[in-house]
């Protein structure tokens, strides 16, 4: 009887582990939620059957003796503690199983660090406030992990610090999920040290704003071999996506791709890469302005499979 308890068990570990590892490496749809209250609700952006990953945007003041503040539109006071988000967040990871990050930087704010102690002071605040359970920014909240959204000319040091130190609080029990979003241009302006650590699980690459790598015009031959540059690149256990706005009114259309052309074209293509993770969609406003939305015309196409 002990003898069977024991199979059991280590059946039902390894069937948890299986599952873990497909959750990790399927491709997916991630999504930036925060930056406009007409986008709806976490708990409405976590209610799409499309997403599998959401992107809070974004804390956009740190370092160098600032205190931490954040912009997530309307959704919350930047002047408050966010603790109207907690039941929401829980409810997209428990009920829905999605992966909640913290996105830190963003193309506006007023962020930096200067040394490696401050990154390190940096990742025991973003660890006692967002990935610890204990009472934080938004309640008792134990975020996924954190994305580094680095747009800051001043802000080209130390992420490598900070990506070592935030990934040192992952234990055997409790993975802590590190992100970038890097702009297309390879290696990134301000993330390149960073990257090259190999603690990224996830790189969320900006395939917009950019002439040089991006999309238009019917012309592929950039952002393809942007492309190729990132998967070749990272290391293997990164995985990347391509990141792209949902909506021709995004980034005033600077790199939108049309669904059927994504579908046709530019998935085929990206599949390809061992390290393919999905389509990164900027963002949940943007995604729903069309019926039906961007994620929902994409999403039976984005698995390798499909």
């Amino acid at each position: 009887m002990v003898a069977q308890k024991q199979a059991l068990t280590l059946l039902l570990a390894f069937s948890f582990i299986f599952k873990s590892s497909l959750a990790d490496n399927g491709a997916g749809i991630p999504v930036y939620w925060g930056q406009d209250t007409r986008e709806g609700s976490l708990r409405d952006a976590c209610n799409s059957p499309n997403y599998n990953h959401v992107i809070l945007s974004c804390l956009n003041a740190f370092g160098c003796g600032r205190n931490p503040a954040w912009n997530f539109a309307a959704h919350c006071s930047p002047s408050n503690y966010c603790n109207n988000l907690e039941q929401e967040i829980q409810y997209c990871q428990k009920v829905k199983s999605i992966k909640v990050l913290l996105s830190n930087g963003g193309a506006i704010g007023d962020y930096s660090l200067c040394s490696p102690q401050d990154a390190q002071n940096f990742a025991d605040y973003l660890y006692h406030n967002f990935l610890s359970g204990q009472y934080g920014r938004l309640g008792n909240v134990v975020l996924d992990g954190i994305d580094f959204h680095i747009e800051d000319p001043r802000s080209n040091l130390y992420y490598d610090d900070l990506a070592q130190a935030i990934k040192a609080y992952s234990t055997i029990d409790r993975k802590i999920y590190v992100a970038a979003s890097p702009r297309c241009p390879f290696p990134d302006r301000y993330l390149d040290a960073a990257i090259r650590t190999g603690h990224f699980d996830y790189i969320y690459v900006q395939f917009y704003d950019n002439p040089s790598c991006e999309y238009f015009a019917g012309n592929t031959a950039n952002l393809f071999r942007s492309r190729d540059s990132w998967t070749s690149s990272v290391q293997p256990s990164n995985t990347v996506f391509l990141g792209l706005p949902a909506n021709l009114g995004a980034s005033l259309g600077c790199g939108y791709i049309p669904p059927n052309e994504l579908i046709n074209t530019f998935l085929p293509y990206v599949k390809k890469a061992s390290n393919y993770g999905g389509v990164a969609l900027s963002n949940r406003y943007w995604d729903i302005q069309t019926n039906p939305s961007y994620s929902d015309q994409i999403k039976p196409y984005i698995s390798k499979s499909a």
